[in-house]
Formats: structure tokens, sequence, C-alpha cells
């Protein structure tokens, strides 16, 4: 039987570039957005209208293809990955999705040597979606790099249904949590927790 969450997920068709990078994704062991999820990628890309985008945690180019989907003619994607076959298929989905590669900027490498690197205040959008202990590091690298009025996003934001259960002290699990209190608690921003595929936290920086 379909459940809610289930229809909610797959509500939003893909396209066959997007299934070809699932399918990489498949074969490469890599765990990309789910549907759900980024279609809600798509939806608040085109929202704030994002011309300059911050993705941490390549994959294959799933997230990527959909914040394209939303972002206006002329945005650039800066993405970082640490896994370099990643982003070799990653690239090929941009490709075959038709996106110029003026538009793209894949680099190589562990998050948190990366970001520091760029500018404050420049982005509309930063997607979190990396390495689940780094989380909150990336949150309070996204804040920094976010204009006002941009939106951060942490997909993966209930590590399996395991956030909400205080009993769950793994690793991943308290990262997790941690990253989204300091989102929640955070005076700047308007958050929402959406419990589409595996938890999607949204927050605006106002100005």
């Amino acid at each position: 039987m379909t459940t809610s969450r289930s229809y909610a997920d797959f509500f939003v068709p893909e396209s066959e570039v997007v299934l070809s990078a699932r399918a990489r994704a498949a074969d490469l062991g890599a765990a990309p957005t789910g549907s759900g999820t980024a279609a809600a990628l798509t939806f608040l890309a085109a929202a704030v209208v994002a011309r300059s985008v911050v993705e941490i945690g390549t994959g294959t180019g799933v997230s990527g293809l959909h914040l394209f989907a939303g972002m206006a003619p002329d945005g650039i994607l800066t993405t970082i990955d640490i896994e370099a076959e990643y982003q070799r298929a990653a690239k090929k989905a941009f490709i075959e999705a038709g996106i110029a590669p003026t538009r793209t900027r894949l680099i190589n490498g562990r998050a948190l040597d990366v970001l520091p690197r760029l500018t404050d205040g420049a982005y509309d959008l930063v997607l979190v979606d990396g390495a689940r202990t780094e989380y909150p590091q990336y949150v309070a690298e996204a804040l920094r790099l976010l204009r006002p009025g941009g939106v951060l996003i942490v997909d993966g934001a209930l590590a399996g249904d395991k956030v909400a259960d205080p009993t769950q002290r793994d690793a991943d699990t308290v990262a997790v949590r941690d990253a989204g209190r300091l989102v929640r608690d955070d005076e700047t921003l308007t958050s929402m927790l959406v419990p589409l595929g595996d938890g999607l936290l949204a927050a605006v920086k106002r100005g």
C-alpha cells in the first residue's frame, strides 16, 4: 500500500537524465538525495531565484541537477566532494542535461578545507549533504556564506528516523541532531523540518 509519505516522495516525476544519474550512483555505491527532497531543492532554488549555490556532497549529480532545474539561467553551482569518481559521474550528468561547463565549479576535496576559502555572504543557497559527523561545522560555514534572504538546506536531517529518538547516540545521529538544534535555535534563521525522504531541514537567513 502506498503511504502518504511515499506518495509525497514520488509526487514529482524525474527526468531521464536524473534517472541515469541515480543508476550511476547505484553502480558506484553512492547514496543520492531522495526524489521528494530533490523536488524540494528545485522548488527552493526557484523560490529565491538562486544564482550562486554551494553544494556540500556532489554525489553523482542527482541533487545538482535538481538545483539547476530551479536556479536562474545564469546560475553557478559550486559543488564539493571528496570522491573524484563521483564528481566525474556528476560532470557527465550535467553535460547530458545540457548545462554549460561555465555554470559548474566541481571542487574535489574535504568540504571543511574548501568552505573557508569561499566568500562571506555571497551565496543564495547552501545545501548540506556531506559527512554527517561534520554537519554542525557545515552549518556554521553555511551561515557565513549565505546572504540575507539566502536558504540553508540540510539533507538527511532525520538520520534514518534516529534523530527523534534520544536513546540513539551514535556519532552520526548526535552530529545531525546537534546541527538541527543549531539551526532551530539560531535567532537569525526562520526554519522548518519536513519529513521528506530522510528529513529535510530548511532555513532562511533573515536580513
